[in-house]
């Protein structure tokens, strides 16, 4: 089997739409979720020479977005308490130090506990998944891990489309708080 070679030119003719749609449903926030596209394409092309062939494109575009996402919610909830962790590195130094700012992750770093992130990560949105009203949680699986069609979910729930992206809608707002709440704060 031929390795899968990339080929960048192509990338926001191919995925934009793909990955706007992924990172829409986790950011809720247009600009945003460009944002953190642009960000994607930018660290593929610096990490390009790590790519092995061995997944997708899309696939492994899709793993930078994730990790972008993580990234853009760790910056949000850092700079909430930043006021809060500004504090001298040592009692005998004279020098300040933001601890937090240099704690912050370089974007195009492989880092090795990723994985151990993704999963923790996991496991809190699957928890809060599970917290969610019975029709939310059916709904939000079914339009958003599964990718099942609107028009195939609004058959089997008997809803038209205005109701279920309200309940979308509700279902995201209420996971967002959830993972506020369970894993960015904790």
């Amino acid at each position: 089997m031929k390795p899968v070679q990339l080929i960048p030119e192509k990338w926001v003719d191919r995925y934009a739409d793909y990955l706007y749609n992924y990172a829409i449903s986790r950011v809720n926030h247009e600009d945003t979720a460009k944002d953190l596209i642009q960000e994607t394409f930018i660290a593929g092309l610096h990490s390009a020479e790590n790519f092995k062939g061995q997944a997708s494109e899309r696939t492994w575009l899709v793993a930078i977005l994730k990790r972008k996402i993580i990234d853009h919610y760790r910056k949000i909830n850092s700079k909430k308490g930043k006021a809060e962790v500004k504090r001298n590195y040592s009692a005998a130094s004279d020098s300040e130090g933001d601890w937090l700012e240099e704690q912050v992750a370089d974007p195009y770093s492989i880092r090795e506990n990723d994985i151990i992130e993704n999963e923790e990560l996991g496991m809190a949105l699957q928890a809060c998944i599970d917290g969610l009203p019975e029709k939310q949680k059916k709904v939000f699986v079914m339009k958003t891990i599964s990718g099942i069609s609107t028009e195939d979910i609004c058959k089997e729930l008997k809803i038209n489309p205005s109701n279920l992206w309200v309940i979308i809608h509700r279902a995201r707002t209420a996971l967002m708080g959830c993972l506020n709440k369970n894993w960015f704060e904790s």
